[in-house]
């Protein structure tokens, strides 16, 4: 696999080399220090290369492809200091002081995750801005970090997925050193960082990329427009410029792991997939730097092949995230959504989600107007990502509306309890620790004035489809991205405090607890309780402790008899005990310390209980 971009050689040499096969001729335009043309050359595989001396970084470059009148953006830029349609500009890595030669990562399924918008989660909106809130994070317990796309888009505000230069880091957030600076502190504190990455579609503004080569075909389609060649005539460079993307973020910045966004829409019948290929680029250089690199997927397939290895027909991924979770948690918690989730929202789903994974396993599914889904009972809980909230499921509501938003402080602690207490890697929404009520609404910042018309009126149509209720607001103005900016200095009042606080009990009790470390499904079970409540039950590998896990997703009292597994059961977490009630919860006694098997208690509305049992 050839490296493409600017390589710097050091002593001022720069290699410079660009992917065009059906071109006949390459030219590089120098701008910045000083103005320079050269010629390249093209090799067999389709790539003109030229080294220059006397370029340093800091140069900025354009490349002219055959007698174009312009010169454009190199589609491996490392940096876009001028936005999706200035120079690039030469990079060298190496001069970047790193202090994590000790750090080895984490195990996955140690990991609780916290989804970040760059943009949003500080004023600043930057990566260094953020660097100040990672012990507030580790203190709550939070020790991987998973940032949205920070691949160059158009503006200074996107969610990210609008991406068009996709070696480069946003200029507005801080450009290379910033994002070198964020990963660099957070694995001084013990903090993995992963990184969105968008591999099915290319932004519209800047997307310059049929300039240089065949990197779309008109084979497939995506609903971003138009897919990428992964399996036509000349998709070899197409899948090294992919591939090699996801090797530059771990050698060049020291990220853990990337998240691929919705694989699914990713389309390829070659002998060899760029699944297969992509899993065996990145296990060689896991190898070459000695700590796992993780591949985590955001999929609508349902399908457990996603997370086998290729030597068994598999994507090889090392987890996904496990929407159909979300889906039947959410429409429990607040019954309005129901109208939006039309195929959840039975207690046995949630049963189902909890000891299989997912809940659509090949049943006719009303919104897909067709059966769907195969099973994945049996695959470790440590393969999938378990959520309540993330940028879509908050984003892609109208107005926006967090869960803090939408149901009661109960609830809010409900979700956590149901999220940190499953057999899965759970995963946080910036804030939602401790009940940001700032809305995470779709917002772009593009120069193109039909391109803006047309994002407001596919947010309406998108809107209308989905049968949503009133007008999104303006996605161009700043007005709306300002919104959104996390208010942090609430985690350290009233009841945002409590939750936060709640919610680093939950952690500190799954990351110390001997059961909640058993990541099997064979020992997760769950019992619904009269359709109104469910226990989750779950033990240690040897069957010698138990947590049984008590939930009243109900108003009113619900009874629970304990089993036999254990002579006597003790209570170790309570949601009724009066440090983690909030300002308008009524106060409830809350369940005894210490319960005899097959005793009955009464579980509170609302409520959740942790008691553990040893035999």
């Amino acid at each position: 696999m050839q490296t493409i971009g600017a390589e710097y050689l050091g002593d001022g040499q720069c290699s410079f080399t660009v992917w065009a096969p059906e071109k006949q001729k390459m030219t590089l335009q120098l701008v910045h220090p000083e103005e320079r043309i050269v010629e390249m050359k093209q090799d067999k595989w389709g790539c003109f290369q030229v080294t220059v001396q006397d370029v340093f970084p800091g140069t900025r470059y354009f490349f002219i492809p055959d007698e174009e009148e312009k010169g454009y953006p190199d589609p491996a830029s490392h940096y876009q200091p001028e936005g999706v349609h200035g120079p690039s500009e030469v990079m060298d890595h190496s001069t970047f002081e790193w202090h994590d030669q000790n750090w080895r990562n984490i195990a996955f399924q140690d990991m609780v995750l916290y989804e970040a918008h760059v943009g949003t989660l500080t004023p600043e909106s930057t990566f260094e801005a953020i660097i100040p809130l990672l012990d507030d994070l580790a203190a709550t317990g939070i020790n991987a970090i998973e940032l949205m796309p920070v691949a160059q888009f158009p503006g200074n505000r996107n969610w990210g997925y609008d991406g068009v230069d996709l070696y480069a880091v946003q200029n507005s957030y801080g450009g290379p050193d910033g994002l070198k600076k964020l990963v660099d502190a957070c694995h001084a504190r013990g903090i993995a960082v992963f990184l969105d990455v968008v591999y099915n579609h290319v932004g519209p503004e800047g997307n310059y990329f049929s300039k240089f080569g065949p990197y779309f075909t008109d084979k497939y389609k995506t609903p971003w427009g138009e897919a990428i060649n992964y399996d036509g005539d000349w998709s070899d460079g197409v899948r090294d410029y992919f591939t090699g993307n996801a090797l530059h973020w771990f050698r060049h910045y020291h990220l853990d792991g990337l998240r691929l966004d919705a694989i699914h829409t990713i389309y390829d019948d070659s002998a060899v997939s760029f699944w297969e290929l992509l899993h065996r680029r990145v296990k060689q250089l896991q190898q070459e730097m000695g700590k796992p690199l993780y591949l985590v997927a955001e999929s609508d397939l349902n399908s457990p092949r996603v997370i086998r290895s290729p030597e068994l027909g598999g994507m090889g991924f090392d987890a996904q995230w496990l929407d159909d979770f979300h889906h039947t948690l959410y429409v429990l918690l607040h019954p309005p959504g129901k109208k939006f989730y039309e195929d959840f929202g039975q207690p046995e789903q949630l049963a189902k989600a909890y000891t299989d994974g997912f809940v659509l396993t090949g049943e006719y599914v009303n919104f897909r107007k067709r059966t769907y889904g195969a099973s994945s009972a049996g695959v470790p809980g440590d393969r999938f990502v378990a959520f309540l909230q993330n940028h879509d499921q908050i984003g892609n509501r109208v107005k926006g509306e967090r869960m803090s938003q939408l149901v009661s402080f109960e609830k809010l602690k409900l979700g956590a309890a149901a999220i940190l207490l499953a057999p899965y890697v759970p995963m946080l929404f910036m804030g939602e620790e401790y009940g940001e009520d700032a809305p995470f609404l779709y917002f772009v910042s593009h120069s193109d004035t039909d391109l803006i018309e047309a994002v407001r009126e596919g947010r309406k149509k998108e809107f209308s489809r989905y049968k949503w209720e009133g007008e999104p607001a303006d996605p161009q103005s700043e007005e709306t991205f300002n919104s959104c900016k996390l208010q942090w200095q609430k985690r350290k009042k009233g009841h945002h405090k409590v939750l936060e606080q709640w919610h680093r009990q939950l952690i500190w009790l799954r990351k110390e607890h001997p059961v909640l470390k058993n990541f099997e499904k064979k020992d997760v079970q769950v019992h619904v309780l009269e359709q109104r409540g469910f226990v989750l039950q779950r033990q240690t590998a040897d069957g010698l402790r138990h947590l049984h896990c008590l939930f009243n997703l109900s108003d009113t009292e619900l009874s629970y008899t304990f089993s036999k597994k254990a002579a006597d059961w003790k209570k170790i977490l309570d949601s009724k005990e009066e440090k983690w009630l909030g300002k308008e919860e009524a106060e409830t006694k809350p369940l005894p310390t210490y319960v005899k098997a097959e005793e009955q208690v009464k579980l509170a509305p609302l409520s959740i209980a942790v008691y553990e049992g040893k035999l």
